[in-house]
C-alpha cells in the first residue's frame, strides 16, 4: 500500500514525526502537499462535507480508506503496521504514552515563540516570547527531558522501550534535533546531564534509512516558520 501524508510543504512541523516513521519503516509514501496541485488536494479534504472521519488539521494520513488525523494517532496506527511498535496490547499502549508525552513537549516548544497566540506574529508577542523561552529552558526541558533519561535507565538495550527501535525513539531524536537548533546555546548545557537521550538521537541518526532521509531532499529544513525556530534572543 502507497501512504499519501497530508501536511504543510515547507516544513517540518508535527508531519516530520511521521515522515521519520515511514522513512524508518521503508513504507512507500507521497508527500502530498509537496507535489503539483497537492494543497488544492489537502485543503479539499480539510474542507469536505462527505469524509466519514474528517481531521481538524494536517498532518493526516490516507491508508487505503482510512483517513487518520493526529500525530500520535498516525504513529499507533503506523507502529503496529511496520515493526516499530510492540506486539503486546502494554507495549503499544506505553509506546503510544511516551508519543502522547512528546506531543506535550512539542506544544510547549510551539509556544516559547507564541506564547499568547497563533494568530499573532512572533514580532507581536516578543517579550512575552523571551519570559516564557527562559522559563522553558530553565524548568520545563530538564523536567521533559529528564523523565526519557530516566525511562531510559530502567531499559536495557538503550532504546525507550529496551532492545528494539520503535517509533517514540524516533520522535526523541526529532526533539534533541529540533532543540539543537532552536536553543544550542541551552542545549549544550542541558545535553550534558541527559546522555542516554543523546545517545538515542546518535543511533536514530546512524541507522541507515534515516542517514539516508536526513541526507536527501525529502527532509525539510529547519526554518522560522516551523515549530522549531532559531531566534537567538530566545536562547540566552
Amino acid at each position: 500500500m502507497r501512504y499519501e501524508l497530508f501536511y504543510w510543504p515547507s516544513i517540518q512541523g508535527r508531519g516530520e514525526f511521521v515522515r521519520l516513521a515511514l522513512e524508518e519503516a521503508g513504507a512507500a509514501y507521497t508527500d502530498v502537499a509537496r507535489g503539483s496541485a497537492g494543497m488544492a488536494k489537502m485543503m479539499s479534504l480539510l474542507d469536505s462535507t462527505k469524509v466519514e472521519y474528517p481531521p481538524f488539521a494536517p498532518p493526516f494520513l490516507k491508508a487505503g480508506k482510512l483517513l487518520i488525523a493526529q500525530t500520535a494517532n498516525i504513529l499507533l496506527y503506523l507502529g503496529a503496521r511496520h515493526r516499530l511498535a510492540p506486539a503486546s496490547e502494554a507495549g503499544r499502549l506505553w509506546a503510544h504514552q511516551l508519543q502522547l508525552t512528546i506531543a506535550d513537549f512539542v506544544q510547549e516548544v510551539h509556544d516559547t515563540h507564541h506564547p499568547i497566540a497563533s494568530s499573532l506574529y512572533y514580532d507581536d508577542q516578543k517579550p512575552e516570547a523571551k519570559r516564557r523561552a527562559a522559563d522553558f529552558l530553565e524548568n520545563r526541558v530538564p523536567k521533559y527531558l529528564g523523565y526519557f533519561e530516566r525511562v531510559l535507565t530502567r531499559q536495557r538495550g538503550g532504546h525507550l522501550l529496551g532492545a528494539r527501535l520503535t517509533y517514540p525513539d524516533l520522535s526523541l531524536f526529532q526533539i534533541v534535533a529540533g532543540m539543537r537548533y532552536a536553543f544550542p546555546n541551552a542545549m549544550r548545557r542541558i545535553e550534558r546531564k541527559h546522555r542516554r537521550v543523546v545517545a538515542v538521537h546518535d543511533a536514530v541518526a546512524a541507522r541507515p534509512r534515516i542517514a539516508a532521509y536526513l541526507r536527501s531532499d525529502r527532509r525539510i529544513p529547519f526554518n522560522e516558520d516551523g515549530i522549531f525556530r532559531r531566534y537567538p534572543e530566545l536562547d540566552e
